[in-house]
């Protein structure tokens, strides 16, 4: 597939080598412009792109930036996707980090359902609690007992099975945990957030999840 990865952070670097590796058409682009992405480019085989370019014909879409620089990102920025292009939200919600989010404190949004409001489009909500080297090192075949499932959550189903496909491509088996308004349930202080584990108690930590958003994770 052409996939168009916004953000070369940890998890998005780390994308981008298991993506370009497993013969994915790779366009990685990040906030201080292609040139600075030139070692990783090299690496990996992916093409670095300015943000406004990144999604141009892509069927995977995949937004891996802190919360505070989602309404800073290009206007239109998924206008030149492929038709049903599924977009991938990796954010969380760090108040120390991003600022007060008044939408998302005080009226309960979902950190995704924010994002996708300020994007546009809808979002798939997955990797936002892996670890970013467990998506170097964790990759076990389909079957293997110390295989990891990540949650998938989102409210276009095709554009989900697309994720939950390439995840399990990845090497990782997926959850189904819902709808955008259901993803407080992996949001960080959750008992999924951060989880190494397998399907069964992903899906049990899931059904643990309060929506009461600890205190860490208020400003």
């Amino acid at each position: 597939m052409k996939i168009g990865i916004i953000g070369a952070g940890n998890i998005g670097g780390n994308l981008t080598r298991r993506l370009t590796a497993l013969g994915h058409d790779v366009a990685v682009a990040n906030s201080r412009g292609p040139e600075t992405l030139r070692e990783l480019a090299e690496e990996t085989g992916a093409t670095p792109v300015r943000a406004e370019d990144a999604a141009g014909g892509a069927q995977v879409v995949i937004v891996t930036v802190p919360l505070k620089a989602i309404p800073q990102l290009p206007d239109g920025l998924l206008d030149g996707a492929a038709e049903g292009a599924a977009v991938i939200d990796t954010g969380n919600y760090y108040p120390q980090r991003d600022g007060r989010i008044a939408a998302i404190e005080d009226e309960g949004l979902a950190e995704s359902r924010w994002t996708e409001r300020h994007l546009g489009h809808p979002v798939i909500k997955a990797f936002n609690g892996t670890y970013a080297q467990d998506i170097l090192d964790r990759p076990r075949p389909a079957g293997d007992p110390d295989r990891l499932a990540l949650p998938v959550a989102g409210d276009d189903e095709a554009a989900k099975r697309t994720v939950r496909a390439l995840i399990e491509e990845l090497g990782f088996d997926t959850v189904d945990a819902g709808g955008i308004t259901d993803s407080w349930r992996q949001q960080p202080g959750t008992p999924v957030y951060g989880l190494r584990a397998g399907v069964e108690a992903v899906h049990k930590a899931l059904a643990e999840a309060s929506p009461e958003r600890p205190a860490d994770f208020r400003a």
